[in-house]
């Protein structure tokens, strides 16, 4: 996985994984616990906070990384028909408006999960941090913040995993077993 993909696949689970553990997982999910009773209706004005903190903690920007990445998949799918390169970048530069209306509709549902897993009062808070200069800072530095944690788990997860083949070598090998 690139650098960049991984710094992005790490945002969003930052960015979810509290609200939603699930998406973090990397097994199935266990059968549904029954249903929660449903909140009240989310009203406008919930709304409306649950999509000021989602647009100014920066988790925006991650879709506005990926529709570019879906029509440059598009382009190397292509790289084998030469003689279409210009009109496939006519269309997909054509195609930007629609492309900009469905991020806004990613934007509106992650806007309502967060209304639905926040309160009100607990939007008017998180709003209050991110317009904050401590908020402010907090969203200018998350992208260095994302790619200095990625270059230390690639190098974490090297170290462990050489350290755990160590240690399972060193115990099996008490237990009488020779592991390559």
């Amino acid at each position: 996985m690139s650098p960049r993909r991984t710094r992005l696949l790490l945002a969003g689970l930052l960015a979810v994984s509290v609200s939603s553990p699930a998406l973090a997982q990397t097994k199935p999910a266990a059968p549904a616990a029954p249903a929660a009773p449903q909140q009240a209706a989310i009203t406008p004005s919930h709304l409306a906070l649950a999509k000021e903190v989602m647009l100014s903690s920066g988790i925006a920007r991650s879709f506005d990384s990926i529709l570019p990445a879906f029509g440059e998949q598009i382009r190397q799918a292509a790289v084998t028909r030469p003689e279409l390169t210009k009109d496939l970048n006519d269309v997909i530069e054509k195609l930007q408006p629609e492309l900009e209306l469905q991020k806004q509709r990613i934007i509106e549902t992650a806007s309502r999960i967060y209304a639905n897993k926040l309160t009100e009062a607990e939007l008017r808070d998180i709003a209050t941090f991110f317009r904050s200069p401590a908020g402010k800072r907090y969203v200018e530095t998350q992208p260095q913040v994302l790619d200095d944690m990625v270059q230390a788990m690639q190098t974490w997860t090297q170290e462990v995993s050489e350290y755990m083949m160590v240690r399972v070598r060193a115990e099996m090998g008490k237990r009488g077993h020779q592991l390559q």
